[in-house]
């Protein structure tokens, strides 16, 4: 039974892939390890080339794109390993990182995941944890309450150097006790994108186990380069997750709630957006291509949050 089982999904990020799977060589090295790449259903040759330069990754080839949830979900019952190391395509983990994340659950048996800390290009830190999804935290900025609250909300803006118990950590690198697994489920597949992880750890927090972030384990990820030529299907996406989110944790009167007041906050943001952009004389491109991404989100509301809408679209 080797110590990990890593999963990375990909979904038309053939070079991100190569070049994760590149650093995971080299960040496994010395470790009883197994890989596995979920490739759902590219069309950019991502599994040919994965098959030709990484025989050593146990390829699987989705008929269709099962979203991050369905494609982690694919190889959780194959993976052998103590612990299961979710990966995104887009993340390149540093030498070291994958060990410390290991030791950290050895010695931590209470601990159901413990999450990396992201890093930008450039070096600076990313929000690599989060709290849970409430009225709070979704409708009030959260820059405010981080700021006001930070031991209640902590964030990147702070420098953790010991490790920190948290409500979730992102799903880009997280490391999982596969024991943890065998008593709450794999992840839920009703969420296509986002918040998959954040529910899976609140189901853990649930069972008794606690969630951690390990700051030395460090992980660059190239944010979003998977979702950027897509930005409004990932935005109506994510208003579709954080929707089922509510749904499934705070019960449909009060997720209807929700999304009535969201949708007036879009309003508001597009309404200032749209304002701006008037007075630039639509000068700058950031602004209107934040403008277009709003209002595809507004119309999306607006026709009653379409399924066949956002970046689950064409996939079932």
């Amino acid at each position: 039974m080797p110590d990990l089982s890593v999963i990375i999904v990909t979904w038309n990020t053939r070079e991100m892939t190569l070049r994760c799977l590149e650093h995971l060589r080299k960040g496994l090295a010395g470790m009883d390890a197994e890989v596995f790449v979920v490739d759902n259903a590219s069309s950019d040759g991502t599994a040919e080339a994965v098959r030709a330069k990484h025989p050593e990754a146990k390829l699987l080839v989705m008929e269709r794109n099962l979203g991050f949830a369905g494609g982690n979900n694919a190889a959780i019952p194959k993976a052998a390993g103590r612990y299961v190391l979710l990966l995104n395509s887009d993340a390149m983990v540093e030498p070291g990182a994958a060990r410390e994340l290991l030791s950290f659950m050895e010695t931590h048996k209470d601990a159901a995941a413990c999450g990396a800390q992201l890093l930008n290009q450039d070096g600076t830190r990313q929000n690599s944890f989060d709290n849970f999804p409430t009225f709070i935290t979704e409708l009030v900025p959260k820059g405010l309450l981080r700021g006001i609250f930070p031991k209640k909300y902590p964030s990147k803006r702070q420098e953790y150097r010991e490790p920190l118990e948290v409500d979730s950590v992102l799903g880009a690198c997280m490391m999982i006790r596969a024991e943890a697994i065998r008593k709450v489920g794999v992840l839920d597949e009703g969420f296509f994108f986002l918040y998959e992880e954040t529910d899976w750890c609140l189901r853990m927090k649930k069972a008794g186990w606690r969630i951690f972030f390990a700051p030395s384990a460090r992980v660059l990820h190239l944010q979003g380069q998977t979702k950027a030529s897509k930005r409004a299907a990932a935005k109506i996406e994510h208003y579709r997750s954080l929707y089922a989110y509510f749904r499934k944790h705070y019960g449909a009167p009060r997720a209807a709630l929700f999304r009535g007041l969201k949708f007036c906050a879009l309003f508001a943001n597009m309404l200032s957006l749209f304002l701006g952009n008037v007075f630039t004389a639509f000068a700058l491109p950031r602004w209107r291509l934040k403008l277009g991404v709003y209002a595809r989100a507004f119309l999306w509301h607006l026709m009653l949050c379409p399924a066949k809408s956002g970046l689950r679209a064409g996939n079932t």
